[in-house]
């Protein structure tokens, strides 16, 4: 077993009693609460908050959609400039779900991609109740360079994230081992990269009980 392997294994399943607390979590109410353009409208910093973030067509809202069991409560937006707010969930009585806009829009204008880089170093800095941020990675093209920005600001920002691997449906088993080779040499660079990986489909719902009993498990 290689020192990145050791260092980033895959989550393991969880016991019976965090597999029921998670799936009691997020069976609860899950309400929308508010989009956020600026620092000024951030609700208040009363509750655990986990948030998620990760490049454009990462499959993001599905996975938010698949952890909620709603179908809609998270919508995906292709068209650069349209999902450029923070948005928070109620997550039960005492946690808050983040979604942050998706990054990697090539195309976006600059002044947009200006704007939301800002307001993002400014929430993750700034943001004392945020006990990890779960960033995204597509199974099919694994860490790219606009991954590690924004890995590189949660370091600066000493921010606790966790890699989630999404879509692991859409390669083959046998691709999986380069995969996992490549994400942990890359998280390796990363002193604020949580020693863990999630596997997800949120297609077949792999991962999605983990998940779910990590985020309710964060105190």
């Amino acid at each position: 077993m290689s020192d990145a392997q050791m260092r980033f294994p895959l989550a393991e399943a969880p016991d019976a009693a965090m597999l029921e607390k998670g799936r009691k979590l997020f069976a609860g109410e899950i309400d929308f609460l508010k989009g956020v353009v600026a620092m000024s409208g951030l609700p208040d910093a009363d509750r655990i908050e986990v948030c998620f973030a990760g490049r454009s067509n990462v499959g993001k809202s599905s996975l938010i959609n698949a952890l909620t069991g709603r179908k809609a409560l998270a919508r995906a937006s292709n068209t650069p400039g349209r999902t450029q707010e923070i948005n928070f969930f109620t997550l039960g009585d005492d946690r808050y779900l983040v979604d942050l806009p998706g990054y990697g829009y090539a195309n976006a204008p600059v002044q947009v991609v200006e704007k939301w880089q800002a307001l993002l170093k400014q929430y993750l800095s700034g943001r004392a109740n945020l006990r990890r941020a779960f960033v995204l990675i597509d199974s099919r093209h694994g860490i790219k360079p606009v991954d590690e920005e924004i890995m590189t600001l949660l370091d600066k920002s000493a921010v606790t994230f966790q890699a989630v691997l999404t879509k692991s449906d859409k390669i083959k088993p046998s691709q999986h081992e380069a995969l996992l080779r490549q994400v942990r040499d890359k998280l390796a660079r990363h002193p604020a990269a949580y020693p863990e990986l999630v596997l997800t489909s949120s297609e077949k719902g792999d991962g999605i009980a983990t998940l779910r009993s990590i985020i309710a498990g964060l105190v």
